[in-house]
């Protein structure tokens, strides 16, 4: 009997263990449960407030970037130079001048002189296209409106190559111009010759010649050398001289032009965009054949001034108008 009895005691103890379990585990499966629903909870609102990229706003505005509307280019073209200071003082700062006034272009950079280019290269890293590259570069960009801007002084050789290429490559383009060089129409000549004068009016004292060195051509375009030493003259400013190292005038002829004047002081300046290789050798040189020897030679005091013309604002602005005219004659 007692026996029995502890059996059946064993067995309600049994049934009360597994009837509890029961309730522990569903207890514990509705903890883990609501544990779970809450984490969810907070991880749902955490991404709801986190601030994350807005990839929608991104790809409008690449999309805006991309819509295929191409900006017109001004390629500004120049012969170039090695001589990083004055580059940066002449031929940037008219690209900058350029771009500054036609916020709606985009402004490149080319040069004619493939020597300078190889040079600059080699020594530096800096790449800069040629004419024809650029001329590759704009077409394969899809570029349709093209202003070409050379900063020569004149319509020499330079500018005749340049033009051949610009009409070999014309009809890549809805619209296509050249501006003017530096000395195109009488207004370019009176406005050069009124920066030159005021530029160097710390200067222009009596007893002082100002004598400026061009490049000089065997190109017609020479003759600009004599219209404005004419221009000069016509205005007063009869101190003032022209010569060029490759043609004529010729620093023989400065020479016998100064005897004929009271004068015991030259000052020596280039008339070229920048001051570069002939302006420091050619005209500033220590060698016995460099203007500055040859006048000294002469009984001269002399002071070179290694600016180009390229660093007055005043010059910038006949290039910036050249623009103006060249955008101007679009479609006409």
């Amino acid at each position: 009997m007692k026996k029995s009895l502890r059996v059946i005691l064993a067995a309600v103890l049994v049934v009360a263990m597994v009837m509890l379990a029961g309730c522990n585990k569903e207890e514990a499966k509705e903890e883990s449960s609501s544990a779970s629903k809450e984490v969810s909870s907070t991880v749902s609102e955490s991404i709801e407030t986190a601030d994350t990229p807005d990839f929608a706003e991104d790809d409008a505005k690449e999309t805006d970037d991309q819509s295929g509307e191409i900006k017109p280019v001004i390629l500004v073209v120049s012969f170039g130079t090695s001589y990083n200071d004055t580059r940066e003082k002449t031929i940037y700062a008219i690209e900058n001048r350029i771009a500054d006034a036609y916020p709606d272009y985009e402004v490149r950079r080319a040069f004619t002189s493939q020597i300078i280019i190889d040079k600059l290269k080699e020594r530096d890293g800096l790449e800069i296209d040629n004419v024809e590259e650029a001329f590759e570069r704009l077409v394969n960009d899809g570029v349709k409106t093209l202003i070409v801007q050379p900063t020569h002084i004149m319509s020499g050789y330079e500018y005749d190559d340049l033009v051949e290429v610009v009409e070999s490559y014309r009809d890549s383009f809805d619209e296509l111009a050249v501006g003017a060089p530096l000395l195109t129409s009488d207004e370019d000549y009176e406005s050069l010759a009124a920066a030159v004068v005021e530029e160097t009016a710390e200067y222009n004292e009596d007893g002082t010649a100002i004598v400026f060195m061009g490049h000089g051509t065997e190109h017609e375009s020479n003759a600009a050398y004599a219209k404005f030493q004419e221009l000069f003259t016509a205005n007063g400013n009869d101190n003032y001289y022209i010569g060029t190292v490759e043609a004529t005038p010729s620093i023989d002829d400065i020479v016998e032009l100064l005897k004929d004047g009271d004068y015991t002081r030259v000052i020596l300046e280039p008339l070229m965009v920048v001051a570069g290789d002939h302006a420091n050798n050619d005209m500033a040189g220590d060698e016995d054949d460099s203007w500055k020897s040859i006048l000294e030679g002469e009984g001269y005091e002399v002071e070179c001034v290694l600016k180009g013309l390229g660093e007055f604002e005043s010059v910038q602005d006949i290039y910036v108008a050249h623009v103006n005219d060249a955008i101007n004659s679009l479609g006409e």
